[in-house]
Order: C-alpha cells, then structure tokens, then sequence
C-alpha cells in the first residue's frame, strides 16, 4: 500500500503511455495482480513442480553427458543456457527445435544495453520508435508474434499448458486477457524462466570454482545441497533491482520519501547486508538462517516460479557435484552489460570427473 509497481519497475523512465502498453503482472497491483497471478500460479506450486522430478533428472543427465563428454567447454553455452530453456519448453509445451530461437529472444531483450546482443542499444535515439514494448527491443514483436500464432492454435481446445491457460482463461477480477495482457505476460514467461536460472547456474558453477573448500564439503555431505541451494541464490544475485514508486509520504530508517518519488531496492545488496548475513561476502553453503531476497521476501510481488527455480538448482548440483573432482577456467569470463541483470555471457571452462 506505501508503494506501488504500477509506476514500472525498472531504471528506465516512461511517460504514462509506456506504462499501459508495456504492464504485465510485474506492473500491476492489488485486485488485477491477485487475479493474474492466481491465473499463471498453479503451474509453479511446490506440488505442481515436483512432477516434473523425473523429466529434470533425465534434462540434467543428457546436458552434462553432452558437455563432459568434450572436456573443455563454454558452461553458458552448453550447460545453464540449455538446460532451463529446455524447462521452460515443457512448461509451454513448445517444440524443443524452437529453445535456441527462445534464448536468443531472450539474449536481445535482457542486453538491451549490451552492445553485443541488442538490435537496437536502449540510450540509441533509434529505440525510440520500440517504446511502447517491453525493452525498447525489436524481439519482443517477434516473441508476441509467436505467442500468438501458438495461441491460435490452442485456443478453445480445452488444453491445460500456460500458453492455453493465457488463451483461453479469465482471471477471476472478471476482467478478460487483452491482446496486449496476453502478449506481455507470455514475454514475462519467456524472459523469467529462463535468464534468472541460467545465470543463478553460471555463478554458482563459478563460485564453487573459486571456493573449492566449498565444493568439496557438497562432495563429501551431497545431503547439504537443497540446503546450498539457498547460499546459490544469495550469493549469485542474478536480478540486481525492481523499481517501487511511494504512493504517500513515508519515513524509513530516518530517510524521508515523499509521495511520487521512485525507490529502487538493490537485492544484490541485500544479500550482503552485513546487518543480516554474518561474513556476507563468504560463500557458506551451510549459512542457516539463508533470508536472502533473491526472489523478495514473500510480499505480493515474491517470484512467481521460485519453486521451480528451486528444484532446477538442486537437480542440477546433485548430478554435476556427483559427478565432478573440479572444474577450472580456462579463459576470462564475459560479463553481460547490464544494470538489470547479473548475466554471464560465456564461461570457459575444463571440467575434471571423478
């Protein structure tokens, strides 16, 4: 009630236009927000991820016998790119042919300031003419167009996947799914169930390597490992922020803010907050309490598929810890440039089994 996301929830400033056109569940509150996520939410339950045990199992087996079969290999690229779009690609029910179409949509839309990787850079005057869609990027009239075309084709037929579920569903405020609610919440999907994970599983492999003591205690104690799992995401951060906006004058900590004015919590430095976390800049895979707020602190907003998320990082450490003596650098890392997302572009690395 103090502050709201309907006034967006990135750096980037946008006139009252920008807002509607680009809102999705991210920017809206209250009754809307309640009645969209209670839409999309059965699909990320703790129960309703645990399905997918079997089927994450078998993706981390087939993904790490693929990379450790070569030896030295780019670990974005072989391993924490795949492997979550490839969920994801279940979760939508879309062909696996289109997962390195999806990571590449992706790859525009979350590098809009990424030299490399956008169409058009975000501070280019040319971006303007893309305002009124997520990111300033080209991409995402591409992803809608796919989003639609597979709409199309599942429309009415009853079926239970997300993009049906978008289709055809009405959430319970009454309100029907627009065009445009379509189109940016299946962004939000696209872009969500992918880039956080992927980079979360980039990190982690890379802080293990820089903290062997901790890699070898997993080995030795695998039972650990959910657990770890919750120093994995503190200590990787992979969303740096969203933005809040006041709406009433308020006073924290001293710090007078008034209504309308813009707040933007740094959950990367949260997650070091020396007045939470003892030793915060150490990796401790046993830290216990773990308050991180990777994915916020269960208010309204609180990630939506952090279960998933949850189950992806421990399926996929159980068999790469089980299975590795250690992994070394064998290059230097490529940073995406971003103050939005906490991104590895490329790792190279040399694996050495057990």
């Amino acid at each position: 009630e103090t502050f709201t996301s309907e006034r967006f929830t990135n750096l980037e400033e946008v006139d009252a236009e920008q807002e509607e056109a680009r809102r999705s569940l991210l920017e809206t509150d209250g009754l809307r927000h309640r009645a969209l996520r209670r839409m999309l939410q059965g699909e990320f339950t703790p129960q309703a991820v645990a399905k997918y045990e079997s089927f994450l199992t078998g993706l981390t087996a087939t993904t790490l016998d693929n990379a450790f079969a070569k030896g030295e290999f780019d670990f974005v690229e072989d391993v924490s790119a795949d492997f979550p779009i490839r969920v994801l690609a279940r979760i939508l029910d879309v062909p696996d042919e289109d997962t390195g179409q999806l990571i590449e949509w992706g790859n525009r839309m979350i590098g809009n300031t990424d030299p490399e990787h956008a169409d058009v850079l975000m501070e280019d005057p040319e971006s303007e003419k893309y305002r009124l869609v997520p990111f300033r990027s080209p991409a995402a009239l591409e992803v809608f167009e796919y989003g639609q075309n597979l709409a199309k084709q599942r429309r009415g037929k009853g079926k239970k996947d997300l993009i049906s579920v978008l289709a055809d569903g009405v959430p319970s405020d009454g309100i029907p799914m627009s065009e445009r609610d379509f189109n940016t919440n299946f962004l939000l999907l696209v872009v969500a169930g992918n880039e956080t994970t992927r980079h979360t599983i980039s990190h982690t492999m890379n802080n293990l390597i820089n903290n062997p003591d901790q890699l070898t205690l997993l080995q030795e104690n695998p039972e650990l490992i959910p657990w770890a799992v919750e120093e994995f995401l503190r200590y990787a951060s992979p969303v740096y922020h969203f933005r809040r906006t006041a709406t009433k004058d308020v006073e924290i900590q001293g710090v007078k803010i008034k209504e309308g004015q813009k707040i933007l919590p740094w959950f990367a430095s949260g997650n070091r907050d020396s007045e939470i976390f003892a030793n915060p800049n150490k990796m401790d895979v046993t830290r216990n309490p773990n308050e991180h707020m990777t994915f916020g602190r269960g208010g309204p907003h609180m990630c939506l598929g952090n279960a998933l998320a949850r189950i992806e990082l421990r399926i996929m450490f159980e068999d790469l810890i089980s299975r590795i003596d250690s992994m070394e650098l064998t290059g230097t890392i490529d940073y995406l440039r971003s103050n939005f997302v906490h991104g590895i572009k490329r790792m190279p690395v040399k694996v050495h089994l057990r």
